[in-house]
């Protein structure tokens, strides 16, 4: 036998391992508190991964596992800048790469010499020698959603001209705001083809609009083409720059009021942006730790509005979080409790707010693991898009600065594991208000981390709170792919969210509360289960979310479970990052 080579020190144990064989020797061992070792062993080499030996070995665990999955580090990419601006001139005077129009069916209606009766699109056939109204006639463009034709042309200011479909009129309402965003996305994706640098976007019919449906319309082709212009290349050894460097909104009006709404749609989609790249990254790379670094990063860039306070599990333990530390004891990434504050820079503040994200970075349903056709493990990286929303929605705000409006934004950051230390099936777990829950379901983690980061957020005085989490597969099948659940006591301020919602251009729908539910979140030993099986699981979900409010505060629970992630994509949405910018911007003094 090869004499043993010290692989391992650590106080009183000394591991060795011989070099020819599989076999350990363990000398100078005595029983070690809180000591545990993990082995891996082949020919090729012997690896020791010590997860706990005091203060020092838990860093070094943290360490060790952000080392060692896949030595996968995101590309630093910058966000496309593309420069908003407003220009009262005639079309056929613009000089730049594409001319984007913006046509209903009825702007497309023809005479019987096949010459179009809209006066911008007549104009603009002229200076072409009716090439428009031909070729829309022989491609059979009539304006239908979705449809577009691009004609490359010579003798005009603009390198190509497009005609984008919006469908039929009238198209003035807030409710059409998903139209004038799909011709946003038109218009990036024809930049994109043609690497335009230089784009510019009319309505056909903008006449009949009102100015403030103006402003509007504006900032819904504006988040169009900002979001479509954007990919995250950031895990791709291979990139294309955006070529699209301007838009030109022409004959909206112009004025300071347009400039100001489309400074402010510039906020909010770098908001989404970060709310994307947040849930696309890979939970080998967004572990509770680097969450909490995006926080503090939101901080420290806007510290004139914003201050960070980031708890970690001794910190959590103190304030008694039993029951989002339950959900964590697994994962070998420690928890963090994320605290962002935002106080206006001046004037006083007469609305206390919270806004509160389930920040699972990754869960694997724990002992109820997730097996089986469409249990979605492998897309459990989004089980965090709710703090994604809370964060995006964050980084919005400190570039806006709404005044009289203090905001709490709170993440209970961790990953839902399998270990020997792993919560179990029949634990009972103790939150933070005293209240006792008995696990009956390992895979409805969400809820336990959210109790503990609600009870939180109503000590900070709040008066309001929102709440957002992917928390169950039940409102999907409810409400499908697109529509949020939201869930709350208080007429009132579901009205206030449903209006922030709508004029952000997002999906709500209000499910009851049905109290008689709650009988089937009894417990026989502890103050309730965490789930209460199968029928109605998004209302007893948020009847569990109940428990854990101060019934002084008003309370809104989002279940975002479905428009979280595109499928068709492959891609995060960014959703409730506009909508929770409104309803925030709505309840602040101007």
């Amino acid at each position: 036998m090869a004499a043993p080579i010290r692989l391992a020190s650590c106080s009183s144990l000394t591991l060795l391992a011989s070099t020819s064989s599989s076999s350990f020797i363990f000398t100078k061992f005595r029983s070690i508190p809180n000591l545990r070792f993990s082995f891996s062993v082949s020919t090729a080499a012997i690896s020791v991964n010590p997860l706990f030996c005091s203060r020092r070995g838990k860093r070094m665990a943290h360490t060790v596992a952000k080392a060692t999955l896949g030595l996968t580090h995101p590309a630093e990419i910058e966000s496309p800048k593309i420069s908003l601006a407003t220009k009262d001139i005639d079309l056929v005077d613009w000089k730049g790469d594409i001319l984007a129009v913006g046509v209903t069916e009825k702007d497309m209606i023809k005479d019987e010499n096949s010459k179009f009766q809209n006066l911008l699109l007549k104009k603009l056939d002229s200076q072409l020698d009716g090439l428009l109204s031909e070729v829309s006639t022989e491609e059979d463009f009539t304006g239908r959603v979705g449809q577009s034709t691009v004609l490359r042309l010579s003798g005009l200011g603009t390198k190509r001209v497009s005609l984008i479909g919006l469908g039929k009129p009238p198209i003035t309402s807030s409710s059409s705001i998903s139209a004038y965003r799909s011709l946003g996305e038109s218009v990036a994706s024809s930049a994109k083809a043609s690497q335009a640098n230089n784009v510019a976007v009319a309505l056909a019919s903008s006449q009949d609009f009102t100015p403030e449906l103006k402003l509007t319309t504006a900032s819904a082709i504006a988040t169009g083409a900002l979001l479509g212009t954007y990919e995250d290349n950031r895990f791709k050894s291979e990139s294309k720059k955006p070529s699209l460097k301007s838009i030109d909104f022409l004959n909206l009006g112009g004025g300071p009021e347009l400039e100001k709404k489309l400074k402010y749609t510039e906020y909010v989609c770098s908001g989404v942006i970060l709310g994307k790249e947040l849930v696309n990254a890979p939970p080998n790379v967004l572990t509770p730790g680097v969450l909490a670094e995006e926080a503090e990063k939101i901080a420290s860039t806007y510290s004139d509005v914003f201050s960070a306070k980031i708890l970690d599990t001794e910190q959590c333990k103190e304030l008694k979080m039993g029951s989002f530390l339950g959900v964590a004891a697994a994962s070998e990434n420690p928890p963090k409790f994320i605290h962002l504050c935002y106080k206006p820079p001046t004037g006083s503040i007469k609305t206390k707010l919270a806004l509160v994200g389930k920040g699972l970075t990754f869960d694997s349903g724990g002992y109820n693991i997730k097996t089986g056709p469409g249990c979605l493990i492998e897309l459990m990286k989004f089980d965090m898009g709710g703090s994604a929303a809370v964060l995006g929605a964050a980084k919005a705000l400190a570039q806006i600065k709404p005044p009289g409006v203090e905001v709490h934004f709170i993440v209970a950051a961790c990953e839902n594991m399998i270990s020997g230390t792993g919560m179990r099936p029949g634990d009972i777990l103790t939150a933070s208000n005293g209240k006792t829950i008995e696990v009956n379901n390992t895979d409805a983690e969400g809820r336990l981390t959210l109790a503990d980061a609600l009870v939180y957020a109503c000590n900070q005085g709040v008066d309001k709170i929102v709440d957002l989490a992917t928390l169950t597969g039940a409102c999907i099948v409810a409400l499908g792919p697109s529509i949020a659940g939201i869930f709350t006591p208080n007429d009132e301020l579901a009205k206030e969210v449903v209006a922030a919602s709508e004029v952000a251009g997002e999906k709500l729908w209000r499910l009851p509360m049905e109290e008689s539910y709650w009988d089937s979140m009894k417990s026989g030993v502890a103050d309730m289960v965490n789930t209460g099986g199968r029928q109605g699981g998004s209302i007893t979900a948020a009847l569990f979310l109940k428990q854990f409010v101060d019934e002084k505060v008003e309370w809104l629970h989002i279940d975002m479970a479905g428009p979280v992630w595109n499928d068709k994509k492959k891609a995060a949405t960014g959703f409730a990052v506009p909508t929770l910018v409104q309803w925030v911007v709505a309840n602040s003094s101007s």
